[in-house]
């Protein structure tokens, strides 16, 4: 899993409630695709109109926000299904960091799998942030070490992330690879109960 220490960049705001698993990435989508190519699929029923062609009012088509890594959204982003595939359309079309002030809570769950910073803040603060980053050419900064949002105009606010998550973030370490770091303790473990209890590791058994 990538990393995830200081971001700074471009803040597209999609300042919208509710945005379900199914705008970001569209069911269809999830068969016969792997997670990196999902990002030009990424909100598909914005992006595109009915005829195909890109809608210039949608946010990430304007030039200013192509490829911006951070997304300002309003609460209770990535509600309804609890596909990964959101998040993987998301991180494959740049997206590195959504800031909001709620999300649906399987979304932000599989964000930290996948090595995707949700922060929560405030919506008067994200509000706050969209109007200043409202012309693309500002740039904002999400320091995780610090926990700080850093606004175009240098104010920061703090978030808060779980420390076990926190720190699977910076080292870039999945469930499994938090896991793996106490490999050693593990083998020793099943040393010690292989001498204790040897038919437990009998072949077939163990």
């Amino acid at each position: 899993m990538d990393s995830f220490t200081t971001l700074t960049g471009v803040a597209a705001p999609l300042m919208r409630a509710n945005i379900d698993t199914d705008t970001i990435i569209r069911i269809e989508r999830m068969t016969g695709t792997t997670p990196e190519q999902m990002g030009p699929w990424c909100f598909e029923a914005l992006r595109f109109r009915p005829d195909g062609t890109e809608d210039p009012d949608f946010v990430l088509n304007r030039p200013a926000f192509r490829g911006a890594p951070i997304l300002l959204a309003g609460d209770n982003f990535g509600c309804g299904s609890s596909r990964e595939g959101a998040v993987w359309a998301l991180k494959h079309s740049g997206i590195r960091c959504v800031v909001a002030p709620s999300f649906g809570d399987i979304f932000a769950n599989n964000c930290f799998q996948n090595g995707l910073l949700p922060v929560i803040l405030p919506l008067a603060d994200v509000e706050k942030l969209a109007a200043e980053c409202e012309g693309g050419n500002a740039r904002t900064t999400v320091d995780l070490e610090r926990q700080v949002v850093i606004s175009p105009q240098g104010e920061e606010m703090p978030f808060r992330v779980e420390a076990i998550r926190r720190d699977a973030l910076l080292k870039g370490l999945d469930e499994i690879g938090l896991t793996l770091q106490h490999a050693d303790a593990i083998t020793a473990y099943k040393t010690r109960d292989e001498g204790a209890r040897p038919w437990i590791w009998q072949p077939g058994l163990a």
